[in-house]
């Protein structure tokens, strides 16, 4: 049974009509509604995919994460219309926007305690494409592309680009994207690393649902705790990295599942994983 029902579009434009929400079967399925505009995030809508992941990582009946978006786009960036205004811009203002805003959608997605699958419908430009990218795994439409958009416009990539795409794809590939700002299709991001797998648009919702269900299915704490250390990996030298998984071992195995999954393999059974 759905533990929250999903929102239904509203005329109004409120944060909850733009972003859909429900929750069974153990995944949260967070989903941008803003078709007309290629799902631009607005500021609004930005802070309830920061508290929708924030909730998810909280509720025990939250186990994976879907994040996806309706029409033909995922995200086609930032939309700051709907910002709070600051008045005349001061020294400062822009990397302050930037830490509060951009940054910690990004840092949302990544310190989420649940797997994140980004199930990428269209078009994903900017913090659009830097949002799936964050995620723990891409999957993407063949229809789909993505655009690091930002020297198009003269600007620095932001939303943690520089960050994530050189541990994606290494630096030169990096540089390439964001130097030129050209379209990347999905076939070329998935060779590239960028994307788990790319499959024909009509099996998107399917394929996402199916392997979201997999990871809800499975011991949430061990799935929260492997992404926790392949993320920090990437910024440890071998001893830090050794250390920290040594005790991610020593702090699963408190859990029931992990029990459960030793009793299950001693007695030639299938394990039944609570998430606990």
């Amino acid at each position: 049974m759905p533990s929250s029902p999903e929102d239904t579009a509203d005329p109004s434009g409120s944060p909850e009509s733009l972003i859909l929400h429900a929750t069974d079967n153990g995944v949260s399925r967070i989903t941008l509604n803003r078709p007309e505009a290629m799902n631009a995030l607005t500021w609004d809508q930005r802070e309830r995919v920061i508290a929708l992941l924030a909730e998810a990582s909280a509720d025990p009946a939250a186990r994976a994460v879907v994040l996806t978006a309706t029409g033909r786009g995922f995200c086609a960036g930032a939309d700051l219309r709907g910002a709070p205004a600051t008045g005349d811009r001061v020294p400062g203002d822009v990397a302050r926007t930037i830490r509060l805003g951009a940054q910690r959608l990004i840092a949302a997605v990544l310190d989420c305690e649940k797997p994140v699958i980004a199930a990428v419908n269209g078009t994903a430009a900017g913090i659009g494409a830097h949002l799936a990218f964050a995620c723990d795994l891409v999957l993407a439409a063949e229809s789909a592309k993505f655009i690091e958009v930002f020297v198009r416009r003269g600007l620095v990539p932001d939303g943690g680009g520089a960050y994530l795409l050189p541990r994606l794809i290494g630096p030169q590939r990096t540089k390439e994207l964001m130097f030129f700002g050209d379209s990347l299709p999905a076939k070329e991001a998935e060779r590239l690393g960028l994307v788990n797998r790319v499959v024909p648009d009509e099996e998107l919702t399917a394929r996402a649902r199916a392997w979201a269900q997999r990871l809800a299915d499975g011991p949430t704490r061990a799935i929260a705790l492997t992404k926790q250390l392949v993320n920090a990996s990437l910024d440890s030298d071998r001893a830090t990295a050794f250390a920290a998984e040594a005790m991610a071992q020593e702090i699963n195995m408190t859990t029931h599942d992990a029990n459960e999954g030793v009793a299950s393999f001693v007695e030639r059974r299938t394990p039944k994983y609570r998430g606990l």
